[in-house]
Formats: structure tokens, C-alpha cells, sequence
């Protein structure tokens, strides 16, 4: 254990001591005049604690206030801490244009009001000021004196500045003559764009200067006229001039690496552009430096020296001030480990707040919850909640959160709503629902009720996309069936087209052997007949050429017999004799032979040629 300011124990003890030392042995007043027999008569014997214990329990009182005075600590090692900042230049628009009265009360004031918000959320960055119109000034250097800024900032007003118009290029000029570092530098405009259409120079000098472009638009794009302070409107060429939200400023950010919002009714465009800000922007090491880390004890000794003192003032006697003070050193001795514990609690909170301000919510979140479940505190389990949200851990947030059961109203109102931005983000719209409505149900909520406005929304979009889903499927099953159809009919179709074929085919086969048939009938009554006129012919000259033919005859009759051996279909004439066949017969034998055989030796009639066949195969 040691001492912070060990000084108090070395001027203010020792004077202590000598003021005690002479109040302890300096007689009574009454003792000066009356001697100790008279005094013992006089005296009324009541129990009481005596001049002299008072003063004893005066001097422990004094001791014991000057030990915590002197700062009793137990050294917890040493720490380093760092000093980080993302230093963000606010430029803010103070030209006529901002006049408008577009939005309400107008752009200027609309402005004030979200740069106080963006100033009152941005404690630990370092802010500074520049107002411009024509020409710009910085009003305030980068500072962590917020509230100074924002003091600054409320005495703007168009008459600051007396050149009118709006010049973007004198403000990133401003900024990077204001700030020598190399390092990226950002800078935050409030404005309603003014009037140009391209701001490519003003581009590439951002780039040149490393700085990023952040626009927060003031105004609408149906515009209003520009009312002066003395009632009359700004008027051009005869006219009242109408100011729009010039979008073209869009460009400046976007292409410089920064952030374009344009503004709402709610905080909640600069609330976004922070995040924005803190997510874009690189923290800087400003100032390291080693700290010793202690843990106080001051507590203990200030908390004996005032039940001392409540003892040495009562009119207790001695016998209960002794009892009352040994039993207060018991209840100290034994209950010394959890009351130190307990004292200490606010440190460990403490850590708890620091780490969650720095982004550290895995450490934040550690603490909370064992000091929650230890103590059962509701606040630790919100701020346990609160920790795991940052973390986007929203179903262990919601549990977290519905451990903490508070009694204030606000609290509870503000529980459920975090409940319910949990369930949202957890994309479980309805419970969302539930959830903010509970709270407004408690207390009414600007935020609360946008949120709830916003998850109905989504819902309406959820279902609606269902029903077109729905549709959609329906949709395509109709197509399948539909095709399914398609395909069987044409099936269908493709086997009668084949039957068809087919048959036709048949028909056609049919209709060639029926007139084959025909064919030969009709070739085989010709032959007949002329088989009757040569038989008629030949009987006239039968007797003169007889014995000139016999001869031939045998020739012939030898070469018949020759072609029925090789022809095995054909059927063998019997009770043919030789000798005895006459021309006309051998003629007759012939044509009946050729009748019955189809084979390319004996068929000597030309038939009519057979009809093309399109699907015949080439080979």
C-alpha cells in the first residue's frame, strides 16, 4: 500500500498530535476554582462518556481523515494510454440561399440543428469550424472543446460573411492551408449546393490534398423563394428567384471518396453521416503516455472516522459505545473482502464504459456480464445488451435485454425499443413489431415510432414479394403443364402421322399388285391369242417344214432341259415326248413356263416402272 499525496501526513500529523497532546492534559475550567472534593460532590454521576474519551475519539476522527486525505491506494501496475482522434472539419453554409424556407424554419437553421447533434455525438474527435459563402474562414481550429464549437457555431448567420454566392473551392483551399499534415484530412459540408454544375477542379484539388468529401444537403428539390431578413424576396432580372437543392454536389463526394446524404425531419441523416465518418476515417495517435493504475482505499478510513464521530457526539455511555464500536470493528473485519469488493464496483464499471466508448465491445460486453450476473443489475444487462448489438450478436443482445427488468418507465421504454431494433436488424419484423410497440405503449418516441413505421414497411414489401413469388410459380407450373400438353399431342400426332404413313404405304403396295396383276392377265390374253394364230399358221405349213425341223427340234428340247435343271422353282412339265412336240406346242410350253416364273430368264414382258419411294434408303 502506498500514499498519492503523502504531504498531508507530513505537515498535518505532527500538528495533530501537539493540538491533541495539550487538550488531553490541560485541566478543567471548574478544576481551577473548586477543589476535586467539592467537584465529586457536585458532579451528577450519569454514565456518560467523559471530556476526556470525547476528545480521544476527536483525535481518531482527525488521524483517520487525514490518512484518506492522503489518498491510501494498492498500485495495479502500470497501463498505456493513447490519445486518438479522426479530425473532422465542419464547413458550414452561410450564403443568402440558405435562407430558403424549403424546410423548417430554413436551411440555416436546419443546419445549426444537425451540426449541434453531429458536435454533441463526436466528444472524443477533434472538431473544428470554417463558414463560407463567396469566400471562406475558419471560425474555429480542430479542437476537443466541443462546446465551444458549438457555441461558435450558434452565432452564425448570412450577415457574417457580406460577399454573397458559394464557393467550393475556396473552402478545400481554406483546409489544406489550415492544416499542414500530409496525412487524410476530413471535411464535413452543410449546404444546399449552391449553383455550379461542375466541380471537377474542385475534385482534383481534393484528391491533390488528400482530402474526403463529406456532403450533408440542406434543402429540397422543389426549392422556395429567398425571403431577407426585412420581408422582401430575393428577386433576378425582374423575378422572384426560386433556390433548388443543387444534386450536381453529389460528384464532390462521391468521387473524393466521401459520403452524399441529403437531409431528413429526423436526426437521423447525421447520425448516419457519423457512422459514416467513423467507418471512412483513420483514428490518428495524437499523445501515448504510461499511467499507474491504483485502487483506492480512501473509502475506509472515512468511513470509520464517521461512525467515530457519530459515537464521540451522541449521549451513549460507555458501556453501549464500547459494544457499538467492537462490534462495528467485527462487522468491518469479517465483511472487509466484499465490502472492498462492493466500493469497487464503480472502477470495474468504469473499465466497462471506457471500453465500450473505445469500440472495444468484446471487453465491455465480458465486464457488464459478469458484474450483471454477479449483482443482477439491470442496467449491466442492458449495457451487457448494448455491447453484443455492436458486436451484431442480436439474439444474445435480446436475451440480455430481457434480463434487465427496470422500474422507471423511460428505462423500460427505451429497453423494449432496443429489443426491438435487436429483432429487426435479426430480420424478425414481427417480434420488431411487438417490440416498439411496447414501448411506445409506455412512452412516446420520436425514433421508436419512425422505426416502427420503417419495419411495417418492409413487412408490406415481404408479402408483397410473396405474392409474386406465388404467382410466379403458378406461373411457371401453367408453362410446364401447358408444355406437357404440347409434347404429348405431338406425340399423338407424330404416331398417327407414322399409322398414317404406314397404312398409306400398305394401300399403295396393295394398289401396285392389283395392277401388276392386271398387267400380266392382260399381257397373258395377248399372248393366248397369238398363240392361236401362229398355232393356225403352223398347222397350214406343218406337213411341208416337218422333216426340215426335226432336226431343231431336238436342239431345243435339249436346251429346255437344260434351263429346268438350273431353275429349281420352276415346275417340271410331265408326259413331254420329244419327239412327238410340234412347234406350236413347244411355243405354248414356253409362255405357260413364262407365266409361272418370275425370274429375270424367262419374264421377257416390260412392266410399267414402279412409283419413287422419298424415304427409301440409298442402299
Amino acid at each position: 500500500m502506498s500514499f498519492l499525496h503523502p504531504e498531508f501526513l507530513y505537515y498535518m500529523m505532527p500538528v495533530l498530535f501537539v493540538l491533541f497532546a495539550l487538550l488531553l492534559t490541560q485541566k478543567d475550567v471548574q478544576a481551577v476554582f473548586f477543589s476535586e472534593e467539592v467537584m465529586d460532590k457536585l458532579r451528577v454521576n450519569a454514565k456518560s462518556l467523559s471530556i476526556r474519551t470525547r476528545n480521544a475519539l476527536f483525535f481518531l476522527i482527525g488521524f483517520l481523515m487525514i490518512v484518506a486525505l492522503a489518498q491510501p491506494v494498492i498500485n495495479d501496475g502500470k497501463v498505456l494510454v493513447k490519445a486518438k482522434s479522426s479530425d473532422i472539419m465542419i464547413a458550414f453554409d452561410i450564403s443568402d440561399s440558405m435562407l430558403a424556407q424549403d424546410v423548417y424554419p430554413n436551411r440555416l437553421e436546419l443546419a445549426k440543428k444537425k451540426a449541434l447533434v453531429f458536435l454533441k455525438h463526436t466528444l472524443k474527435q477533434r472538431v473544428g469550424l470554417m463558414a463560407f459563402a463567396k469566400n471562406s474562414y475558419l471560425v474555429s481550429p480542430l479542437s476537443f472543446d466541443a462546446k465551444a464549437v458549438s457555441f461558435l457555431l450558434t452565432q452564425l448567420d448570412t450577415t457574417s460573411i457580406t460577399e454573397k454566392g458559394t464557393d467550393f473551392h475556396s473552402i478545400l483551399k481554406t483546409y489544406s492551408l489550415s492544416s499542414k499534415s500530409k496525412e487524410q484530412k476530413y471535411l464535413l459540408i452543410l449546404s444546399d449546393g449552391g449553383d455550379g454544375d461542375d466541380f471537377s477542379d474542385e475534385i482534383s484539388f481534393a484528391k491533390e490534398n488528400n482530402i474526403v468529401v463529406f456532403v450533408l444537403a440542406i434543402g429540397t428539390s422543389k426549392g422556395a423563394p429567398i425571403k431577407l431578413k426585412d420581408g422582401n424576396f430575393i428577386t433576378y432580372n425582374g423575378e422572384v428567384l426560386i433556390s433548388k437543392l443543387n444534386d450536381n454536389i453529389s460528384a464532390l463526394a462521391t468521387k473524393t471518396g466521401g459520403v452524399y446524404i441529403e437531409n431528413t425531419t429526423s436526426n437521423r441523416d447525421i447520425l448516419r453521416m457519423l457512422k459514416e465518418i467513423k467507418s471512412t476515417s483513420n483514428s490518428k495517435e495524437l499523445k501515448s503516455e504510461e499511467i499507474h493504475k491504483y485502487t483506492a482505499l480512501f473509502y475506509y478510513p472515512l468511513a470509520m472516522a464517521l461512525l467515530l464521530l457519530l459515537i464521540a457526539t451522541s449521549s451513549i455511555n460507555k458501556k453501549t459505545a464500547s459494544s457499538s464500536a467492537s462490534l462495528f470493528m467485527l462487522f468491518f473485519i469479517l465483511t472487509s473482502i466484499d465490502a472492498r469488493a462492493g466500493l469497487l464496483d464503480f472502477m470495474q464499471l468504469k473499465d466497462a464504459r471506457n471500453a465500450y466508448e473505445a469500440g472495444e465491445y468484446k471487453k465491455s460486453e465480458k465486464i457488464y456480464k459478469e458484474y450483471a450476473q454477479k449483482n443482477k443489475n439491470p442496467e449491466s444487462f442492458f449495457n451487457a445488451g448494448n455491447s453484443l448489438y455492436k458486436q451484431k450478436k442480436y439474439k444474445e443482445a435480446i436475451s440480455s435485454y430481457e434480463k434487465a427488468s427496470f422500474d422507471s418507465k423511460e428505462s423500460r421504454a427505451k429497453n423494449y425499443s432496443n429489443i426491438g431494433n435487436a429483432y429487426a436488424l435479426d430480420k424478425n419484423f414481427q417480434k420488431a413489431v411487438e417490440s416498439y410497440e411496447k414501448s411506445l405503449k409506455i412512452k412516446e418516441d420520436k425514433d421508436t415510432r419512425e422505426n416502427l413505421e420503417e419495419v411495417k414497411k418492409l413487412i408490406k414489401k415481404e408479402k408483397e414479394k410473396d405474392k409474386q413469388k406465388e404467382k410466379k410459380d403458378k406461373k411457371n407450373k401453367d408453362k410446364d403443364k401447358d408444355k406437357k400438353k404440347q409434347k404429348d399431342s405431338n406425340k399423338d400426332n407424330k404416331d398417327k402421322d407414322k399409322d398414317k404413313k404406314s397404312q398409306d404405304k400398305k394401300n399403295k403396295d396393295e394398289k401396285n399388285k392389283e395392277k401388276n396383276k392386271d398387267k400380266n392377265s392382260k399381257d397373258s390374253k395377248d399372248t393366248d391369242k397369238e398363240k392361236k394364230k401362229k398355232d393356225e399358221n403352223s398347222s397350214t405349213s406343218k406337213d411341208s417344214k416337218e422333216n426340215n425341223t426335226t432336226k431343231q427340234k431336238k436342239k431345243k428340247l435339249d436346251k429346255l432341259e437344260k434351263d429346268k435343271k438350273d431353275d429349281k422353282s420352276a415346275s417340271k412339265p410331265q408326259n413331254i415326248s420329244k419327239s412327238k412336240m410340234s412347234d406350236a406346242e413347244e411355243k405354248k410350253w414356253l409362255n405357260e413356263i413364262n407365266l409361272h416364273k418370275s425370274t429375270y430368264l424367262y419374264k421377257l414382258n416390260k412392266e410399267k416402272p414402279n412409283e419413287a419411294k422419298h424415304d427409301e434408303k440409298p442402299w
